[in-house]
């Protein structure tokens, strides 16, 4: 078993695929550092060391594929990759094809790939902060994909020339007005400006959430699939959702309005004649 580690860079996962391909090594053979625990009974080879005869052809669309499927993170993230480029490679183009079993999978974490990028763009909360130099507005997000530095270019366009900064676990973004500067290992300052940022309109902003929760329309299952339970941590009006939910449950769905409104007495209308 050839055991590989393209630091979970696709450029790098590109080149040793393709000193792979040149020497026909079969998918079985090789593994990737992120995929899964190594098997312990398995022996090491080492890979080739000299540039192999076979020349690989494939389609330009592939490669364009396989780089957005690269940004899934999960169990055989990169050998997945290699043995739908093997395959193809070697003239079965079905592995391409959402039909085939390989293209399914591909298929499918391109899409919860797209997904995520979605996430990002609904479930971020800048907050603006008062400084003269650095970011004007931040924010913190946990995406479970690599993402991030492609899906943060969509607020370049509605932040306008703001300067603005997005900080995950991992990674960081920060737009200076005129450029995008990404950061793979995001630094520790970044992280902690984001995430202790204070929100001056913060306290106006719940009083909005709650008042406007319409309980008789609340349907948690649908809810939690726009908006997953993993989010509502690091969003401001996510701590009042369990308790706008167990109102719901316990009353306000069947009235279909808030405790302070079913109280009050009612006003006879004259019917008109």
């Amino acid at each position: 078993m050839i055991h590989l580690d393209c630091d979970d860079l696709f450029d790098n996962w590109r080149q040793q695929a393709r000193w792979l391909l040149s020497h026909e090594v079969d998918p079985s053979r090789v593994s990737w550092a992120s995929d899964s625990v190594a098997d312990l009974f398995a022996s090491d080879d080492a890979p080739p060391a000299t540039q192999g005869p076979f020349q690989a052809r494939v389609p330009r669309a592939l490669l364009d594929t396989l780089e957005h499927a690269a940004q899934y993170r999960g169990d055989q993230r990169w050998s997945l990759l290699y043995e739908v480029l093997w395959r193809v490679s070697h003239g079965d183009r079905t592995a391409m094809l959402a039909g085939d079993r390989l293209g399914s999978e591909l298929t499918r974490r391109i899409k919860q790939v797209q997904r995520e990028a979605h996430h990002l763009h609904a479930f971020v909360r800048f907050v603006a902060v008062a400084q003269s130099e650095g970011p004007e507005y931040v924010a913190w997000h946990e995406p479970a994909h690599d993402i991030l530095r492609s899906a943060s270019e969509h607020f370049i366009g509605r932040m306008g020339r703001h300067r603005w900064l997005i900080a995950t676990p991992r990674d960081g973004v920060y737009y200076d007005g005129q450029q995008l500067i990404y950061q793979r290992q995001c630094s520790p300052e970044w992280q902690q400006l984001a995430k202790n940022a204070d929100d001056p309109h913060g306290a106006m902003w719940l009083t909005y959430y709650s008042h406007t929760f319409n309980p008789a329309r609340l349907n948690p299952k649908v809810m939690q699939g726009h908006l997953p339970a993993r989010f509502w941590k690091n969003l401001p009006e996510g701590a009042l959702i369990p308790e706008l939910i167990t109102q719901a449950r316990t009353g306000k769905q069947q009235d279909g309005q808030a405790s302070g409104i079913k109280g009050r007495a009612g006003k006879r209308i004259a019917e008109r004649r």
